[in-house]
């Protein structure tokens, strides 16, 4: 029988060159499921999503995709795997078309006819980028330019989907319409999805598992709804959390 977790970090400890950011970390995504992770800014959520793309310094530890260590893979072969990643900022080319960013994404696919599957798919997600296809990406609205980072994406049919602060620097409108859009598209899909979100209650109510993460390690693992009442989500926002015995605070 497989793992009920298709993605899972087993005692990592991750930096960049001396700099050690991330300890002994175990992280478990289940199938199927919105896992997200919060926390204040600084204290390793991106560099954790990095160090699955195989984008920052593992010191120690390992990666497990479906079962596998995937630890000494290159990121383009964890891509390839169907490890999908969404960078916060550079996710978009600006100067080209919506078209051409769409299609620049399925660069690996030979056939037209995939291609045209994929696209339609994506259209069928998002049906407000069928009527931007010729349009520069950087004129779209930042709500906008989040919905084709994630097309993008989609467009290499990923087995899982990392998300990394989709929403930095958008008006609380359009907030609300990228948390509806990931929601309705893990939904749609059954495309498990890691979002990493400083808007900890947004996310958490469009999510199922959560994390909590501070100085590198996790305060709390449980369902979202849990997390979402949670005296530790008061302290997070007040700076008040230590580093708690995880068993203490882990369902």
């Amino acid at each position: 029988m497989g793992s009920k977790y298709i993605l899972e970090t087993k005692g990592l400890n991750v930096g960049y060159g001396p700099i050690h950011v991330i300890y002994d970390l175990d992280f478990k995504v289940p199938d199927g499921e919105v896992t997200i992770i919060v926390g204040p800014n600084g204290v390793g959520k991106t560099t954790l999503l990095k160090a699955i793309m195989g984008l920052a310094t593992v010191y120690s530890g390992e990666v497990h995709f479906e079962g596998n260590n995937i630890s000494n893979l290159p990121p383009y072969e964890r891509t390839k795997l169907g490890i999908g990643y969404m960078p916060q900022t550079g996710n978009i080319f600006s100067n080209l078309s919506v078209d051409e960013n769409l299609k620049m994404a399925a660069y690996t696919m030979d056939d037209p006819d995939v291609i045209q599957d994929k696209l339609e798919f994506v259209f069928n997600l998002f049906p407000r980028l069928k009527d931007y296809m010729p349009r520069a990406a950087g004129t779209l609205s930042g709500g906008e330019r989040q919905m084709l980072a994630e097309g993008m994406v989609l467009m290499r049919d990923p087995k899982i989907m990392m998300v990394d602060e989709p929403t930095a620097g958008l008006m609380p409108k359009l907030v609300n319409d990228v948390m509806r859009q990931l929601k309705e598209m893990a939904d749609e899909t059954g495309l498990p999805i890691v979002l990493v979100e400083q808007r900890a209650r947004r996310a958490l109510a469009v999510g199922d598992y959560s994390y909590m993460m501070r100085g590198g390690r996790f305060t709390f693992e449980g369902s979202a709804p849990d997390l979402l009442n949670h005296p530790l989500l008061n302290e997070m926002y007040l700076g008040a959390v230590e580093v708690h015995d995880l068993e203490k605070v882990k369902e």
